[in-house]
């Protein structure tokens, strides 16, 4: 599908990993609203890319019926989430474990709800942020892999009711295969495995190869978007040496 004119939401769109995404997307002709809490990030994001904002907290219920109802998008990238609270599993605190569950994962669940339930438009694009812990663990990040891979499943979950009701929403996942360095998830990942092993985060940093700053990121997840081989796909892992990989086909 073609980016120019549509209408996107973003969530978590302010900084890191989210900004990058609006930047991509602005820069293909879509029409951007971008929703976060922080009201002085999304003034200086609404400055220099005239994007639309919305101040709110994912975690919010009504918000995000609100929002959807108000905006009706094309497209929902659903990416705000918490940085994990670094820890071993023998040595972490269960609030600190669940921290990504209360924020990610309760946030994800009421903006697929709403998704679901005003309805969005048939043929509407939702795209779920997961990550490669989701994948492959993360031993000192407490529940954030656990997560992850929650998020993944309630992307194909949706789908699935979106079949039973002929809605017409397709739901992906975005799962990125590497620690990303600026970003607050990045930077407290790296900072404590780097730790662990004895390195400077650069160090650490460049075991991944490639790197994949949020701007490449957002390119990626705009040819998602845009190109026609991707739209029957659910899952797909973006990484900055192999591009994008579709790690799963169609899920209903």
């Amino acid at each position: 599908m073609s980016l120019k004119d549509n209408h996107v939401i973003v969530t978590g769109g302010s900084r890191g990993l989210g900004l990058g995404m609006v930047e991509a997307l602005i820069a293909h002709g879509a029409r951007v609203t971008v929703v976060a809490r922080d009201a002085d990030a999304l003034e200086s994001v609404h400055a220099r890319l005239g994007v639309a904002t919305i101040s709110a907290d994912v975690t919010d219920e009504t918000a995000a019926h609100r929002i959807l109802g108000q905006v009706r998008p094309d497209i929902l990238v659903l990416n705000a989430g918490a940085a994990p609270r670094m820890g071993r599993l023998d040595q972490i605190s269960w609030a600190d474990f669940t921290a990504t569950w209360e924020t990610d994962v309760r946030g994800g669940l009421y903006w697929l709800q709403a998704a679901l339930n005003l309805p969005l438009k048939p043929g509407s694009r939702v795209l779920v942020g997961s990550s490669g812990a989701a994948v492959n663990g993360s031993p000192l990040s407490g529940g954030y892999a656990g997560a992850k891979r929650m998020l993944l499943i309630m992307a194909r979950y949706a789908n699935g009711i979106s079949e039973q009701k002929q809605l017409g929403i397709r739901f992906q996942a975005i799962v990125p295969m590497q620690i990303i360095g600026g970003t607050g998830v990045g930077d407290a990942g790296a900072n404590a495995y780097a730790r662990a092993a004895g390195l400077k985060p650069e160090a650490f940093l460049a075991r991944f190869g490639a790197p994949m700053p949020p701007r490449e990121l957002g390119e990626k997840v705009v040819s998602v978007l845009d190109d026609p081989k991707y739209a029957e796909g659910f899952a797909f892992g973006l990484k900055g040496d192999t591009g994008i990989t579709m790690l799963e086909g169609a899920a209903a």
